[in-house]
């Protein structure tokens, strides 16, 4: 009985995690960031910031901050759309109707071949003469230009932080919202409230 036991007990402790303590030597100078917040803290699971500058850093926020805008834009897009709510009038000189158009990825094969060579030149018109990152912003994605302003600068420096992180929260969650109804759409079935795909 003392050998079954003892047995076990060993097997159970293999099973059991390790109490060997990681220690890093590694300094991370973007710990005390905005956007590094609870729950996960400083997150970088790809290691883009590995022996980064402040420069490297500064573009990758940039690309976070532009990224999030446009995919807040693309599920609101998608739900609208999705909701029955179209554009009034037609799409091109043929009568082809906006509600005539289906949601989502069936979309791109729907609209005329020049309506998406016109998005996507205003996609590059905007990407490369309005949508810069000026020179001299207060941070990273300041997309202002000098133009507009929305009383952005009558805020106090914790309002103007406390923004910037909801902004960056609700970007973060807007890219894993679109993602998740571009590949719910590809598996088909139903998503509560958004319906059929």
């Amino acid at each position: 009985m003392k050998l079954i036991l003892a047995s076990l007990i060993a097997s159970a402790a293999a099973f059991a995690p390790s109490q060997v303590a990681k220690s890093s030597t590694a300094l991370n100078a973007f710990e005390s960031e905005l956007g590094v917040q609870p729950p996960l803290g400083f997150f970088d699971p790809l290691g883009l910031l590995d022996d980064a500058d402040q420069e490297r850093f500064d573009r990758l926020r940039y690309v976070e901050v532009k990224h999030g805008r446009i995919a807040q834009l693309a599920f609101l897009g998608n739900i609208i759309t999705r909701a029955g709510v179209h554009l009034p009038g037609d799409i091109d000189y043929s009568g082809t109707s906006f509600d005539s158009i289906p949601d989502g990825w069936a979309a791109v094969n729907a609209i005329p071949q020049a309506g998406l060579l016109q998005i996507v030149a205003f996609v590059g018109f905007l990407e490369l003469f309005v949508m810069k990152d000026i020179t001299g912003g207060e941070f990273p994605g300041d997309f202002r230009n000098g133009a507009l302003d929305f009383g952005w600068d009558s805020f106090d420096e914790e309002t103007k932080l406390s923004k910037r992180g909801i902004e960056l929260n609700n970007g973060r969650a807007a890219m894993m919202g679109i993602l998740g109804l571009m590949v719910h759409e590809q598996l088909g079935g139903s998503i509560p409230i958004v319906g059929e795909m």
